[in-house]
């Protein structure tokens, strides 16, 4: 696998082919085809799944729609006094967006359209605008809803409803310690991050208010999505297809939703939808084959023998995250890892 990552093939062929080839080598060329020709139907069947393209709809409406742009708007009026304070206002923009979105790659796209171009007019140093959207827009795997956590959840069989839960708290104080980090560093070297003049600031002041009434959109995706699956109304599922029909309405209330719109987001939608489905497919794939092989099984047993500290485990995770992560996407470093590392962490009751 990392052999032919290397050689930059896509990362779906790369998971489905290497367990092609491992299950044909295992039980044979008939097993093999049997499993090319049954798994993407059985994957891509699961009702579970419609989920995915329903959040992507929705993300894309919402963006499309002028959703992101008002987000930055207005995080700029009131937080660009700040040391850094457009990069804060990315990072606070990155995070409702991923609210309304579920990708971080679509919520990183999305920003970075908008907020690096402005950071860099403004003087900022390419680093810090860059990475800060690079940064926040990671955000979309955590705060919900979030695809990696469907994804996850049908995986390991577990309650998606828990995992997107689970998701708001550190999804939201990974923002504050960006905010915290922005800051810091731009009081530490102004030379990166030019302030605002105190009159700038007082210019901005009376738009800040009305800035409020372009963003209450978002507001009501979130509560109606979060809100939704917190209090058990709706399932993932419910909530991806009323989180779309929410945003194609709001869109239509706010006489934004025109035939481009509509057409651009139905597109986007389903080309993401497509790669994520690829991917997963080839991960699926890949998953049959180790545990035809009985590695995963293995390896949680010698970990269950050794009483292997647990700490050590989740820190060796991390550094295997850290090194495939520069090199791989979120999806596809998850769907890679996810069959070898589960086991483990299962067999030390983690």
């Amino acid at each position: 696998i990392l052999l032919f990552i290397g050689l930059r093939l896509p990362i779906g062929v790369v998971l489905g082919g290497v367990g092609v080839l491992g299950i044909v080598g295992l039980r044979g060329w008939g097993v093999g085809f049997g499993i090319i020709k049954d798994t993407p139907f059985e994957f891509g069947a699961s009702w579970t799944l419609t989920a995915i393209p329903m959040f992507l709809l929705m993300g894309s409406v919402a963006h499309n729609s002028g959703i992101s742009s008002a987000l930055f708007k207005a995080a700029r009026l009131w937080f660009g006094g700040l040391p850094g304070g457009l990069a804060v206002a990315t990072n606070l923009a990155c995070a409702g967006f991923a609210a309304a979105s579920g990708s971080s790659v679509a919520t990183a796209a999305a920003m970075g359209r908008i907020a690096i171009p402005e950071m860099l007019k403004q003087g900022y140093e390419k680093g810090l605008a860059t990475g800060v959207v690079a940064s926040a827009g990671t955000l979309g795997s955590l705060i919900p809803p979030s695809i990696l956590f469907v994804l996850y959840g049908i995986f390991a069989e577990v309650s998606i409803v828990k995992l997107l839960i689970a998701g708001i708290l550190p999804g939201l104080l990974t923002a504050a310690v960006y905010t915290v980090m922005i800051v810091a560093r731009c009081k530490m070297y102004p030379e990166i991050a030019p302030r605002l003049t105190a009159e700038e600031i007082e210019e901005l002041k009376p738009e800040r208010w009305r800035s409020l009434m372009e963003v209450w959109p978002i507001l009501l995706l979130v509560v109606g999505i979060i809100g939704g699956l917190f209090t058990g109304v709706m399932t993932p599922t419910e909530a991806g297809a009323a989180g779309a029909s929410l945003a194609f309405v709001i869109a239509f209330v706010q006489r934004r939703l025109t035939w481009v719109v509509f057409r651009d987001s139905v597109l986007e939608s389903t080309s993401a939808t497509a790669r994520i489905f690829f991917v997963a497919i080839g991960a699926v794939i890949y998953s049959k084959f180790l545990t035809l092989s009985g590695m995963p099984v293995f390896m949680g047993d010698q970990l269950g023998a050794l009483a292997l500290n647990p700490i050590l485990l989740v820190i060796a995770a991390s550094v295997i995250y850290i090194i495939l992560g520069m090199f791989l996407d979120p999806l596809g470093l998850l769907l890679l890892t996810l069959p070898v590392l589960l086991p483990m962490f299962e067999a030390l009751n983690l």
